[in-house]
């Protein structure tokens, strides 16, 4: 095979000299420009380089060592036994080509422990007759930073442990769990500061912090009757404070006196019996289905964690076994990490624009190069309004933080204030409506949101409130969405949502969205036509959810529904009474009372009325066997829809809602069940699966 050419030369030089210089800002400055999908990037370029041309690789190059050199700031600390970095596998096709190597090495497919890669920061911590004697971070691997000052402020880390030999060195993960991690992201924004990309660069940023100087160059002060100011003492109070939310998970042993334990999986007993903490998910797979069965389980669950992962460790379990296995220069062969796609990545943010929404609310949002980011390419996310813009210290032109979890609509966690130029700019919101040019204004006194007044001819709120017609959570008709609602407007079949019970089929042959050469239904056409007709049996509470009514939405529509049956009487009723009713409220009451007073919106109930659409529930008021409970729906259902389900349960007079209090009669479960299925068992609410919904009266 040939040799490198001069051009490969260039590029490894340019892959190493970025991978450095992401390392140094990531481990020693806790401030990385560059996500973890584009470090992930850079580096499985490198290695796929350096395996076609093995002359190009250096003993120092970043394949073969661990990142993160100690800085100057902290004295140092030698680890009594090397701390390794782990290699990764992108996805289960990369985990199958580690295993068959491990396989081909030892004959056999060993158990493997399967644990969570916690997202946090790799520490080092020593105990001497069991008492802490240092707290270390990595660094390169030998030699790390000496943080042990600050583990008088972290309560999650022991102090002194029962029952361990009388030398122990543990290796674990310091992490912020997640609602800790969206608040001390606030502090920083509201500070101006960039935010943290991830937990792991937040949990750095406060494990590494000199709380010993800041509070001796107080006293020092203070000894010299020198002004302290508001800054300093506000620092340190914060940093304190940063310290105590941070926790720990161990996760592998290092030197130890005494016999050592024959597996892995032991050692994790002992260090909970001598109680350190150890994640309560880890466990023991004796096939290579089992692992993989694991990686697939927790990258549905990674969202409903009280922490951040970005993948799972597999490793041998038996401690001959991985001596027998053995290391390369940087990382152990008997273990490797196998990460999920990226939730957190960087890109430009060209431009801000504003959306009109159905009830007049102009939202901005952000115009972005598109990106790849939990599996799917992202080039919009919201920014809700003009004084989150603000908050969050974006300008346009900005290199940003994205995130995007799972299913979560994108978010922008932030600027990188370091990439700024000054070619960026701020943001303006708006004076008039970009839709209808009707001037914007605040709905009332002290709203953070703008908008437009317009309700009746705004194009834009008119193509929004129609496509909300069709949708799951209101009348929920295939074949009416964004284009079919925009054509619809624009060759003027419809008015307004009032008219679109009336559609037939000479109307629609009449627009070209919907017509096969001119003359002929389309398939999408014929479908909107049936669902519509469907559609006019929906429940009214379905029918409330569709009118577009502020604040009000499915939980608020189906107790207006059971309450008063009919649209008669929510009309009738006056705002107290209205009010009354449980999970409705004043807010809600009043948006009611104020939408039905305005004319054109009672002639849209008076057209859908008039066209069939039901009107009223039949078996509201009258007790069910399940009057009086309340429900709780969570996990995948196999053999109902969710909303096929909660209707159902609301015939049969249960009140359905979406968290679980001490007033929950039973949580119905179903796969993948998360956060409620855990509150329902510390609750003691009754669980039941969807084999078992003939005890509430549902047939199965």
């Amino acid at each position: 095979m040939a040799g490198p050419q001069q051009s490969d030369r260039e590029r490894w030089e340019a892959l190493v000299s970025q991978i450095e210089q992401a390392r140094y800002e990531y481990y020693q400055q806790d401030t990385p420009r560059l996500s973890d999908a584009e470090y992930d990037e850079l580096f499985v370029e490198l290695r796929d380089l350096e395996q076609r041309f093995p002359e190009l690789q250096r003993a120092d190059s970043p394949t073969q060592t661990v990142g993160g050199a100690r800085s100057d700031m902290f004295e140092p600390v030698e680890h009594l036994q090397r701390m390794m970095s782990l290699d990764n596998a992108f996805g289960l096709t990369e985990f199958r080509a580690w295993s068959t190597r491990v396989e081909k090495d030892l004959g056999h497919v060993p158990p493997m422990v399967c644990e969570l890669k916690i997202d946090g920061l790799a520490v080092d911590l020593v105990y001497r007759h069991g008492r802490l004697t240092t707290l270390a971070t990595r660094g390169d691997g030998r030699v790390g930073e000496d943080v042990t000052y600050n583990a008088r402020f972290i309560p999650a880390i022991p102090t002194i442990l029962s029952g361990a030999p009388d030398l122990v060195e543990v290796r674990g993960e310091v992490y912020f769990p997640v609602a800790e991690f969206a608040q001390l992201n606030e502090q920083m924004l509201e500070l101006g500061r960039s935010p943290f990309a991830n937990p792991r660069n937040a949990g750095a940023g406060t494990l590494r912090q000199r709380v010993d100087r800041r509070q001796a160059e107080i006293a020092e002060r203070e000894a010299a009757g020198r002004k302290v100011s508001d800054k300093q003492r506000g620092d340190l109070e914060r940093g304190v404070s940063a310290l105590g939310r941070l926790r720990l998970i161990v996760h592998g042993l290092g030197e130890i006196s005494g016999p050592r334990p024959h597996r892995l999986s032991q050692a994790y007993d002992d260090m909970q019996r001598w109680g350190l903490p150890v994640s309560p998910r880890i466990a023991v797979a004796e096939t290579l289905d089992e692992v993989e069965t694991y990686v697939k389980e927790f990258e549905r669950k990674r969202h409903s964690l009280d922490h951040e992962i970005d993948g799972v460790v597999v490793k041998v379990d038996e401690i001959a076994v991985q001596q027998r296995l053995g290391s390369t220069s940087r990382a152990p062969r008997w273990a490797i990490a196998v990460k999920y796609p990226p939730e957190v990545v960087r890109t430009r943010l060209l431009d801000i624009a504003v959306n009109v929404g159905r009830t007049g609310r102009v939202t901005p949002f952000a115009v972005m190069t598109p990106v790849r980011v939990s599996g799917t390419t992202v080039s919009m996310a919201t920014l809700h309004n003009a004084q989150e813009v603000r908050r969050k210290g974006v300008l346009i032109g900005d290199m940003v933080f994205l995130r995007k979890a799972g299913e979560i609509i994108p978010e922008v966690i932030g600027p990188v204030v370091e990439e700024r130029t000054g070619t960026e700019r701020e943001f303006v919101m708006p004076t008039v409506c970009p839709s209808c040019g009707t001037p914007l204004a605040p709905a009332k006194e002290g709203d953070v949101d703008i908008r437009c007044p317009n309700a009746r001819g705004c194009p834009s709120q008119l193509r929004e409130r129609l496509n909300h017609v069709g949708g799951r959570g209101a009348f929920d008709i295939e074949g009416l969405g964004w284009k079919s609602a925009s054509a619809l407007l624009d060759d003027g079949l419809v008015a307004d949502e009032g008219d679109l019970f009336d559609l037939d089929a000479p109307a629609l042959l009449r627009s070209s969205f919907f017509t096969r050469s001119g003359d002929e239904l389309t398939e999408n056409a014929r479908v909107l036509l049936e669902q519509l007709e469907l559609a006019k049996s929906r429940p009214l509470w379905r029918v409330l959810v569709a009118l577009s009514i502020r604040h009000v939405g499915p939980t608020a529509a189906q107790a207006l529904a059971r309450e008063l049956g009919s649209m008669d009487a929510i009309r009738a009723a006056s705002e107290e009474q209205l009010a009354s009713v449980e999970g409705v409220g004043p807010t809600i009451a009043g948006a009611l009372h104020e939408w039905f007073a305005v004319d054109w919106h009672a002639r849209i109930v008076e057209k859908w009325a008039a066209a069939g659409v039901r009107m009223a529930d039949e078996s509201a008021g009258r007790p069910g066997p399940l009057t009086g409970k309340t429900v709780v729906i969570t996990g995948t259902l196999t053999t109902w829809s969710r909303d096929d389900l909660t209707e159902r349960l609301q015939q049969l007079g249960a009140r359905v809602t979406g968290s679980v209090s001490k007033k929950t009669d039973f949580l119905i479960a179903g796969d993948n069940a998360g956060s409620k299925y855990a509150k329902a068992e510390k609750l003691g609410v009754p669980i039941l699966t969807e084999d078992r919904l003939g005890e509430l009266g549902v047939e199965v």
